[in-house]
């Protein structure tokens, strides 16, 4: 992400083009993220190999979501525009689903 020259662009939605405000404000929306699959899926998060089907399900959703149509909508952009920035973007949106269904279910299961 910080190689794609993303971060300044998740910044302006707070009005900044810093790196530093970029990243905290993905981190941010990021633990939002997070705090809602495992709140809302809590039923669906019940073994190991459905909570990862589901992390990674959920991490490609929030990547149509978030830079495909919610950021650029906000910033006045085209939507849905795929390239080859955006490709490795839903890699990592894809890992961070598949690490997150994971870690909510183990919290899930200590409960």
């Amino acid at each position: 992400m910080f190689m794609m020259g993303m971060l300044p662009m998740i910044a302006s939605l707070v009005g900044s083009t810093s790196v530093a405000v970029g990243f905290i404000v993905h981190l941010l929306i990021s633990v939002l993220i997070g705090l809602a699959l495992t709140l809302l899926g809590a039923g669906l998060l019940d073994g190991t190999l459905r909570s990862a089907l589901l992390g990674v399900v959920y991490g490609a959703l929030w990547w149509v979501l978030g830079p495909l149509l919610l950021m650029p909508a906000a910033l006045r952009m085209p939507v849905l525009t795929v390239d080859g920035s955006s490709l490795a973007s839903l890699m990592g949106h894809v890992i961070y689903g598949l690490i997150l269904g994971l870690i909510a279910a183990g919290v899930l299961r200590r409960r």
